[in-house]
């Protein structure tokens, strides 16, 4: 099923990635959906980054250009969302793929430093908020998009140890669940995806360079997963978010779709 979002325009917000051995979420959707004729317009606060996403798409034979905006920003946020409506003329895909937890020194309820919590916070939360309130007066003028914010299984693990990034990514589900019913009238669809643990720079990449062993850091994240006892990839995250950006799921709004391996399950 080739071209299952051929024609529309994708925002994808963090479309860059951190440095690393594997594939970033927010990369491996901008690939995928351009992959499928989406042309993507790539955001991220690193505008090299975004470049090289960009970058790869082009060498595959699709369409995508780039942005430096940093979420904190509501005016990088808006210049971004009006660069691309000027580019291409619509909008009809906003994917915001951010967020942060250890490196934005994330720590316990005790533990946390008030000025952490308000950066993580600034970029977790109001980071998702920001876009799609500038999307959305687009998108209802077209009566017509889809929206991802991409949140965590995080949310529903009793033994995580990181308060800001708990609960700023449990945020974002009643964030997209409101934005969903205020905009279906307007065709408007929202949903979240919940990765669980995925071989990712982000989740790696920072604890590696805290200290972490990185073969050790692999096999117990592995060892954690029902399914297959292995990691998902920035591939699983984008295929699921393919699905939902596309035709197919044009009757789904307002859900949390779990892409965890059945970690969630397992007792």
């Amino acid at each position: 099923m080739a071209g299952r979002v051929e024609g529309k325009v994708a925002v994808l917000i963090g479309g860059g990635q951190t440095a690393g051995e594997t594939v970033g979420n927010g990369r491996a959707t901008a690939l995928v959906l351009a992959r499928e004729g989406a042309r993507v317009f790539v955001v991220d606060r690193d505008l090299v980054s975004a470049d090289e996403t960009a970058k790869m798409i082009k060498e595959q034979g699709g369409i995508a250009s780039s942005c430096q905006a940093d979420v904190t920003s509501e005016e990088q946020v808006e210049m971004a969302i009006k660069s691309c409506v000027e580019q291409f003329g619509r909008l009809d895909i906003l994917h915001n793929n951010v967020g942060a937890s250890v490196a934005l020194k994330d720590g316990s309820a005790t533990e946390l430093e008030t000025d952490a919590f308000d950066q993580i916070y600034a970029v977790n939360l109001r980071g998702m908020w920001l876009p799609s309130k500038h999307a959305l007066p687009i998108m209802r003028e077209q009566n017509n998009g889809s929206i991802i914010n991409i949140s965590s299984m995080a949310v529903f693990s009793g033994s995580y140890p990181f308060v800001g990034y708990k609960t700023t990514k449990a945020a974002i589900i009643a964030l997209t669940e409101n934005i969903a019913s205020a905009n279906a009238e307007y065709s408007i669809r929202a949903n979240t995806v919940l990765p669980g643990l995925i071989n990712t720079p982000m989740a790696i990449e920072a604890r590696v360079s805290a200290g972490a062993d990185r073969g050790e850091l692999v096999a117990q994240r592995d060892g954690q997963v029902p399914l297959g006892r292995k990691m998902g990839t920035g591939w699983d995250i984008a295929n699921a978010s393919l699905f939902l950006h596309s035709d197919e799921a044009q009757f789904i709004t307002g859900i949390a779709l779990r892409v965890d391996g059945g970690r969630s399950i397992s007792g």
